[in-house]
């Protein structure tokens, strides 16, 4: 089946994460179930007009310009992947021009929020655990996934960094800071422990209660119980803190290219977004010393 050779070569070849192949696969089952709506049974048949009609229908869904725009993008390189077997000689992505995505306000937690939401969990096995849970997303700026993915023997805190899988299975070094390493070194001596006591061959760095490596859907649970009760509600979501990390580090002087590499991005224009927090204060603090501003 041509779907399952695609997901064996994000897997094996490009080495993506798990949750990046599943998003691929859904977005392109998605596309094969329209297709086979119009009689079309084969993925290989597919011309442009076909492609330009799902769009539309997307659209006329009401999904939103970012859902369309991911939705393309995995199946340009689903067809990008069939013309490199040779199984296509037209790509009908080619020319498929994306919705132009609205500009929104950029979502964060204030330092202030931050600090709310760090100081809520107790001293609990469960709480000293998210503890360390919440201090290494902020502290690093990591995805979610690449924290539920992280084992053991990929956080050093005597040194006091943190070596992180990314997208395509690229790794990078991460510095974790004293507040963060002493809440992650607590978890591993006290609440890990206990979590483990009956399946010691665990390598997961964050587990839950039966001993076994976090999921994403838990660790989103986590976030959304801590935000609840430091009054936050619906601003935290699981991109929330990577979101604030970044803000915080370019409103105190990060330069663009550094927090490239710690937000392991590929492409410096992929987080361009956060220049404008650097122009904010900039202006802020423009007005608030010139004698004549």
């Amino acid at each position: 089946m041509t779907i399952k050779d695609f997901i064996q070569f994000l897997t094996k070849t490009k080495k993506m994460s798990n949750s990046s192949v599943e998003a691929y696969s859904r977005d392109v089952l998605d596309f094969e179930k329209f297709c086979l709506q119009k009689s079309i049974s084969k993925l290989e048949n597919v011309d442009k007009t076909v492609v330009a009609e799902y769009i539309m229908k997307l659209k006329d869904d009401g999904k939103s310009s970012s859902t369309i725009n991911r939705k393309i993008a995995s199946i340009r390189a689903f067809y990008k992947y069939l013309a490199s077997q040779s199984k296509i000689n037209e790509n009908p992505t080619t020319g498929i021009k994306p919705p132009k995505l609205q500009k929104k306000d950029l979502q964060y937690l204030t330092i202030w929020e931050v600090e709310a939401l760090l100081e809520t969990p107790d001293d609990s096995a469960k709480g000293k655990r998210d503890k360390a849970i919440l201090e290494m997303l902020y502290a690093t700026g990591m995805r979610v996934n690449e924290l539920v993915e992280a084992n053991l023997d990929d956080v050093n805190l005597r040194i006091g960094f943190f070596k992180c899988t990314g997208q395509a299975g690229k790794a990078r070094i991460v510095p974790i800071g004293m507040i963060a390493r002493k809440a992650v070194s607590e978890y591993i001596e006290t609440s890990r422990e206990q979590f483990i006591s009956g399946n010691k061959k665990e390598n997961a760095l964050f587990v839950n209660y039966r001993g076994e490596r976090m999921t994403r859907q838990g660790l989103w649970k986590i976030l959304k119980s801590y935000g609840d009760k430091a009054n936050l509600g619906a601003k935290i979501t699981p991109h929330i803190l990577r979101t604030s990390f970044a803000v915080h580090m370019v409103q105190n002087g990060a330069d663009l290219k550094s927090l490239q590499e710690l937000m392991g991005h590929e492409d410096i224009t992929a987080i361009q977004v956060y220049m404008s927090m650097s122009k904010n204060r900039i202006k802020d603090v423009y007005d608030r010393t010139h004698p004549r501003a």
